[in-house]
């Protein structure tokens, strides 16, 4: 039994994007981000039971509508028209293409030699909810597949002498948690909302949430019942919203344009998105005519994530920007000048030096974001699919003709391209040697990137620091766009820290450099040592996924021979580059002799500028 959708405690907005999407789903669907244990998939299963139930056909696989769709493509009979409950689709992690779009049915092309979809998932949340839980952990061309389905309302299925088109309106719901990675900005921008939750701080609203959850857990059907009532008046709310005609203006539009403009959302997928949010909320309150706090709270809900200025940035809305775009604060709509402050006025780095005791920390702003150089490990892995090293063992992708003998057999695609061509040519042998297949597997991985950054005294002089960070920043934008995992670890003072473990966020990774102080001395080989232990831990968990280790430092270290059979034991347990942090005329070359003694890659901070 499912938790009662009304009994969810707090979460108002998240509540609201869910139904507004249930009014229509043309919206796009909800992308819900954020921590665990704060009713996501919760809410998303609670929904289904207040949409309206809808009628079928008795047998129907595709859930057409009887009255508008086209008949099943099975090839079976239409049975008789009956009504039932909306379905809640959940899609698992693992899903193949195959089974999201459908697949030839095997069975019935080797029985009878007919050429017939076998229908997938997408089939199945026709008229429904399709549920994928930690969408960002799905590969790309799933999550295309996904949102190209929900923004056409169709699924078109071109393989193994298939093509059938078939209706496949849903309304899509993910869930995710950013510090899993995020979703690329291009496959943002095609969820219609989103929204961010997270734990209440409410004391008296955590009470709540427990008290209620201890009581469904004690009693599922006798919690349920408290809720009947409220259940059965949001269902009606939803049903009369779906009937209800509600008038857009055209300064409504013209507000909903403006926001847009100003706040400096890219294409017009968000104007229209927003439209259709604002009508949705008018019409789930009661309301004839879209308001101005209808575009506001529709605005909040279909901008937020779609305002990322890079992939180191975090999307995101505030009241206050939204109230400035809207011009609800008084002043000018700012352009795009306007939002951007000034620079900061130039220091005198000499003074800045003078002032930098080394047991005095500050914290340099970042410079701006260096470009990476082609950073790769040596030889061939099987860890997922990425883009930084070379991998023999990916996952398939897709399957083609072999040229020459075969060595990875493609059994699913074999066995189709044996029925459709019996299909075709009745008689023929069970299996010929033209129906082989092989796999194509993702030719390129990702790594698990540690960051090894010296935060001491020596490094921090003369505003280097500020320039160390801006080189990371270009590393993490390079992490970003390999599909890496990241980690950050520092030292100075007396130790080494994990300021980030191993995550697919480089944005919590870009967060904590930010506010990275330096200072103090230099524990070279308790950095170096730290970060050997975060590998070998990420590889009991993960063994597929090799490491690189990313050491900036300008060698500079009180234990020498120390830091040297660190860094000897980190070249072990990873591959190792070493960014020679040093500057100036007169050079020690201490990093060089670092990387020298592990048989280290070595390379100048320069070469990220």
């Amino acid at each position: 039994m499912n938790y009662p959708f009304s009994a969810i405690v707090g979460q108002d907005e998240l509540r609201e994007a869910l139904l507004a999407c249930a009014v229509d789903p043309a919206i796009g669907g909800v992308l819900i981000r954020g921590e665990r244990g704060t009713a996501k998939t919760t809410a998303v299963r609670g929904l289904a039971p207040l949409l309206p139930p809808i009628r079928v056909r008795e047998g129907d696989a595709f859930n057409a509508d009887p009255d508008h769709d086209a008949p099943p493509h099975d090839g079976t009979p239409p049975g008789d028209v009956i009504e039932r409950p909306v379905r809640l689709v959940e899609l698992p992690v693992g899903a193949t293409a195959d089974r999201v779009v459908g697949t030839l049915d095997l069975d019935r092309a080797l029985a009878a030699g007919e050429t017939r979809l076998q229908p997938g998932l997408l089939a199945a949340a026709h008229r429904g909810v399709l549920y994928v839980d930690e969408v960002n952990l799905l590969p790309d061309h799933l999550v295309d597949v996904l949102l190209d389905a929900a923004a056409v309302g169709r699924n078109h299925v071109e393989r193994d002498g298939l093509s059938v088109s078939h209706a496949a309106r849903f309304l899509l719901v993910g869930t995710m948690n950013p510090e899993e990675g995020d979703l690329r900005p291009q496959l943002l921008d095609r969820f219609g909302l989103s929204v961010e939750v997270a734990g209440s701080g409410d004391p008296d609203v955590r009470v709540e949430i427990v008290r209620r959850r201890l009581a469904f857990d004690a009693d599922p059907g006798g919690f349920a019942a408290r809720f009947v009532a409220d259940d059965r008046a949001l269902a009606a709310r939803v049903a009369a919203a779906r009937e209800r005609d509600v008038r857009l203006p055209d300064r409504m539009l013209l507000l909903i344009a403006g926001t847009c403009a100003r706040l400096g959302v890219d294409g017009h997928r968000a104007d229209i998105v927003c439209a259709r949010a604002a009508r949705a909320l008018a019409a789930l309150d009661g309301e004839d005519e879209v308001t101005r706090e209808h575009v506001r709270r529709a605005a909040r809900l279909a901008l937020a994530h779609r305002r990322r200025r890079g992939p180191l940035q975090a999307p995101g809305l505030d009241d206050g920007e939204l109230d400035e775009a809207m011009g609800d604060d008084g002043a000018s709509p700012p352009g795009d000048d306007a939002r951007t402050p000034p620079p900061a006025p130039a220091e005198d780095e000499d003074r800045a030096y003078r002032a930098d005791a080394p047991s005095r920390p500050r914290t340099d702003a970042p410079a701006p974001a260096g470009r990476a150089p082609l950073l790769e490990l040596a030889g061939a892995g099987r860890g997922a699919a990425g883009r930084r090293s070379r991998a023999t063992g990916g996952a398939p992708i897709d399957s083609r003709a072999p040229q020459g003998a075969v060595s990875d057999l493609a059994l699913a695609p074999t066995l189709r391209a044996a029925a459709a061509r019996r299909a075709i040519t009745p008689g023929g042998p069970p299996l010929h040697e033209s129906d082989l297949r092989k796999h194509i597997r993702a030719g390129r991985e990702g790594n698990l990137v540690v960051f090894c950054v010296d935060a001491s005294g020596s490094m921090g002089a003369r505003g280097r620091m500020a320039r160390v960070k801006g080189a990371i920043l270009g590393l993490l934008n390079d992490a970003y766009q390999r599909r890496d995992r990241v980690a950050l670890v520092t030292f100075r003072g007396d130790g080494a820290q994990l300021v980030l473990a191993p995550t697919g966020s480089v944005e919590r990774a870009a967060g904590a450099l930010a506010t990275l102080p330096t200072g103090g001395a230099t524990p070279l080989a308790e950095g170096l040592a730290e970060t050997e232990r975060i590998i070998r831990a990420e590889a009991r968990k993960d063994p597929q996924r090799r490491a690189l280790a990313l050491v900036v430092t300008d060698g500079r270290s009180q234990r020498r021979r120390h830091a040297i059979e660190a860094m000897q034991r980190l070249a072990k347990a990873a591959g190792v580059v070493v960014f020679d942090g040093e500057e100036g005329p007169v050079r020690l070359h201490l990093a060089a002799a670092l990387a020298q003694a592990a048989n280290a890659r070595l390379l100048p901070l320069e070469a990220l500028a």
